[in-house]
């Protein structure tokens, strides 16, 4: 399976949503992107980096000038100010600017943190998703939602980023465990009663 899905906000073409069972093309689309001389910060976690994140950094090395990485705890536990604190003092050591951009490589939790942290870097810096669960690819890469818990408060603090890119490898869901694709076939089988009897019926 593979696509293009351009998505549009107040009626212009916003971003692309690339459907494809490889990164093989992730490197061709970054290029169309103007970040040639820009610096690249990953954000993955401890579940997802020791499988993709060397494959990432072989597809992006010719796109852009300087990449580095900041992997977090693999889960929710990680979602909240003290990560985005550690990740944004990171950024400062690594001189990044406003031309800059960051990736989201993982979930739901990396990448509602990564879009978080573009959305008030430097008021605002571009990033990219590569969402490698099915609950990311379905819904929280898409639409720009971000945001971190706070205390007991499930998603409390955050904003509206519209992502430069989702990429989204559907051969990533070949590593997830049954619990996390049971929940992710959730929001898929939520969005046919919503929406579509038909989808819901095929589903």
């Amino acid at each position: 399976m593979s696509g293009i899905i351009t998505v549009n906000y107040n009626r212009k073409p916003c971003y692309d949503i690339m459907i494809e069972n490889d990164f093989d093309k992730l490197k061709e689309k970054m290029m169309g992107l103007e970040l040639k001389d820009a610096k690249a910060m990953i954000i993955t976690d401890s579940n997802v980096g020791p499988i993709y994140l060397d494959v990432i950094k072989d597809q992006i090395k010719d796109v852009c000038s300087n990449t580095f990485c900041y992997q977090i705890t693999a889960g929710e536990t990680s979602k909240n100010l003290d990560t985005v604190q550690a990740i944004i003092r990171e950024m400062i050591d690594h001189s990044m600017n406003r031309h800059d951009f960051m990736i989201a490589l993982g979930g739901g939790v990396v990448g509602d943190i990564t879009g978080f942290v573009a959305s008030i870097y430097m008021r605002g810096i571009p990033f990219i998703q590569l969402p490698t669960s099915l609950l990311a690819q379905v819904d929280s890469s898409i639409g720009g939602k971000t945001g971190v818990d706070f205390e007991e408060y499930k998603n409390m603090i955050g904003a509206f980023h519209m992502p430069l890119l989702v990429y989204i490898n559907t051969a990533t869901l070949d590593t997830l465990d049954a619990r996390q694709f049971y929940s992710g076939m959730a929001e898929v089988m939520k969005y046919g009663l919503i929406m579509d009897a038909s989808f819901y019926e095929w589903l």
